[in-house]
């Protein structure tokens, strides 16, 4: 029986050599890998960079998953950098669970990108890499939420767009009928659609008819995302019971505070909350001149206007006797311009600062808290 002899295998060992290397540094060389990456609506412009700062390649991938996990598959461990968008969280989520270290910045920190007399979109995916690979903390990096939490969130957009589009239907008809000398009677936008119909002129009656009906069915849409609401806050949230023992802060205001916020310890302190939702006024300060400016409106929007929505319950004719409103009061007694309005803002950011102490330390409600009186009752 002959042996059979296989010819000389350096070619072989050198390949073999060459995967074992490539396995044992590949995991540390994308490490020092930086992508930029500067998103779209159909397609995504990328700029890979090395280490020293060189481009190693700059193309564009399709926004769709396949094509993403395809590209990034030969990038896992790379720190990614991209703004805040339409398509960030999803994309974010993806890459993180190939491994990449995902930076979303704000857009309204990077003025360095969008101001500039030489836009594109190749030049925005190499800014965004040199500042990852230079500083990561001059993209003042955001969280995005998790996914859960998002179709959560959902629920409360979309009862606020129904909302929305129910007081302009109602507006609408108001307006309408009052351009024919006849107004309507005074109701809630909850039973409108059932008080207003035999007030309505008949010359208007044919043309009305049908939007009272989408007023209607809005009506029943809303109601039915408020037991949803409910539902979803008693199983999955059971924390917002201690946030609404605070007359003023009703089910969608817990609940979105806890769902936008997602982790109270994300935040070292709990007066950070308020330049979080962008209740804080802006500061222009040089030399001897420090300008009195407006909030910063940075944050979440909705989340802001639950809270500045609550602070007006709080101060208004049925806010119960707290410490919230006696200092809401306070500022509001001292006069000025835009005093009251100055103190809806101030009570506000001060609701939200309670609200994640409540919810970091499970703590409860005291609307009139008094910490000198509570450590004699201590001592004693």
């Amino acid at each position: 029986m002959r042996r059979l002899v296989l010819p000389s295998c350096d070619i072989t060992r050198s390949t073999i050599n060459a995967v074992v290397m490539l396995h044992k540094m590949g995991e540390p060389a994308m490490k020092s890998i930086t992508i930029g990456m500067d998103l779209g609506d159909k397609n995504h412009v990328v700029c890979v960079m090395d280490d020293t700062g060189k481009i190693i390649t700059q193309c564009t991938v399709e926004n769709s998953q396949e094509s993403l996990m395809s590209f990034f598959s030969k990038y896992t461990g790379a720190t990614v950098a991209m703004e805040a968008g339409t398509h960030s969280p999803w994309i974010s989520r993806k890459l993180s669970v190939l491994g990449c270290s995902v930076l979303v910045g704000n857009p309204r920190k990077l003025r360095v990108i969008w101001d500039s007399n030489e836009k594109s979109d190749e030049r925005d995916a190499k800014m965004l890499a040199q500042i990852a690979r230079f500083d990561p903390g001059l993209l003042y990096p955001i969280m995005h939420r998790g996914q859960q939490a998002q179709l959560d969130l959902e629920i409360l957009q979309a009862r606020d767009v129904l909302v929305k589009s129910r007081t302009k239907l109602i507006n609408h008809v108001r307006s309408s009928i009052k351009s024919f000398g006849e107004r309507l009677p005074s109701c809630g936008p909850e039973i409108f659609h059932d008080k207003v119909p035999n007030s309505i002129p008949e010359p208007l009656k044919e043309t009305l008819m049908p939007v009272l009906e989408i007023i209607g069915n809005l009506s029943m849409q809303i109601k039915a995302y408020d037991d949803q609401i409910e539902k979803v806050s008693k199983e999955c949230y059971p924390e917002t019971e201690l946030l609404r023992r605070i007359k003023g802060v009703g089910p969608l205001t817990a609940l979105a505070f806890i769902l936008i916020i997602e982790d109270p310890s994300r935040f070292a302190k709990s007066r950070q909350v308020g330049s979080f939702v962008g209740l804080t006024p802006r500061r222009d300060q040089s030399g001897e001149i420090d300008k009195q400016l407006r909030i910063t409106k940075a944050g979440n929007p909705y989340l802001r206007r639950l809270l500045v929505g609550a602070a007006q319950y709080v101060l208004g004719p049925f806010g119960e006797d707290c410490n919230l409103r006696r200092f809401g009061l306070r500022l509001a007694g001292r006069g000025g311009k835009n005093a009251k309005r100055r103190a809806v803002v101030a009570v506000a950011r001060k609701l939200a600062v309670l609200l994640h102490r409540l919810w970091q330390y499970g703590e409860i409600y005291e609307p009139l808290y008094n910490p000198r009186k509570r450590k004699l009752q201590k001592a004693a």
